[in-house]
């Protein structure tokens, strides 16, 4: 599929707000001032968008919420094993609807194998554990991880990848992309040698501060183009993950150690954690949409 093509793809959701809302508008008009009705409607707008979005994360995110409050305990299918199948249905429905684009699945993939591969290095440490039993998963050392768990990371980045293309990024002052897939690369180290060696996340942090400090992304909702600073950007992506990430727990997908006696709020420091694996995911993501420049 050509880039045209999948734009004009993307712009379903555009053509549908422009068919339903201007009546809306009209209707608001008659009881606000029309600069506040534009503005909810925009507002509106962007929350439609990001939630097309994240549709591969929300969908995986309920089912994890729905099948921890409930789910038949004498079923033939493990929890976890339906998760990993439907979370798999999805994926292929994506490609068959074109609502992803093969070279994007190719890098959510690899995202996916490298969120698994620190999955099964982070249970065998015991930061975190899956509960229960099941056949579709690994096993290295004391490290156990159901597949379904990868489809977490691949979540982020569908996320990312929709998300650049439906408010069609532009930037300022975007780092070379080496730069960039340097600090992704020590990132992903850290995650593993922190364990052994000094922990560098903080020199991580700084490093990634240098680099985007001056970069700015301009993203269009419907009627205007607006602009924050990445690094905000990062950090907003980051908070909604770790609120996701509250509801996984919550509902027993996996656990911290400090959950296993009942579940509690996760600790603030791991939106830190997934802030940095989050810039690893957007990185991987700029391999297939090549930034563009305003």
């Amino acid at each position: 599929m050509t880039d045209a093509e999948q734009r004009q793809l993307d712009s379903r959701v555009d053509r549908t707000i422009a068919l339903i809302l201007p009546p809306v508008e009209s209707l608001l008009a008659k009881l606000l001032p029309l600069w506040l009705v534009k503005a909810l409607v925009e507002f509106v707008v962007f929350g439609v968008k990001q939630a097309w979005a994240c549709l591969f994360g929300g969908l995986l995110l309920a089912a994890i919420l729905l099948t921890g409050l409930w789910y038949p305990a004498d079923w033939i299918l493990a929890r976890y094993d339906f998760l990993f199948l439907y979370a798999v249905g999805i994926q292929i429905t994506f490609l068959l609807t074109r609502l992803e684009r093969p070279p994007e699945a190719l890098v959510i993939l690899i995202f996916h194998i490298v969120g698994t591969m620190m999955e099964l290095f982070k249970t065998a440490a015991g930061s975190w554990i899956y509960p229960e039993a099941n056949i579709f998963r690994l096993e290295l050392g004391e490290g156990a991880v159901p597949l379904f768990s990868g489809f977490m990371y691949a979540a982020v980045g569908s996320y990312l990848a929709r998300v650049s293309r439906i408010h069609d990024f532009q930037f300022t002052y975007y780092p070379k992309i080496w730069a960039s897939v340097l600090l992704a690369f020590l990132i992903y180290v850290n995650f593993f040698s922190h364990h052994f060696l000094p922990d560098i996340r903080l020199a991580l942090f700084a490093f990634a501060g240098l680099l985007y400090w001056r970069t700015w992304v301009y993203f269009r909702v419907w009627r205007w183009q607006h602009r924050m600073p990445l690094l905000i950007g990062f950090f907003l992506v980051a908070l909604f993950i770790w609120l996701a990430e509250n509801i996984g727990t919550f509902a027993g997908a996996w656990l911290y150690p400090d959950q296993e006696a009942g579940w509690r709020i996760v600790s603030l420091a791991k939106m830190g954690s997934w802030y940095l694996l989050m810039i690893i995911s957007w990185v991987l993501v700029t391999l297939v949409h090549r930034p563009d420049e305003k």
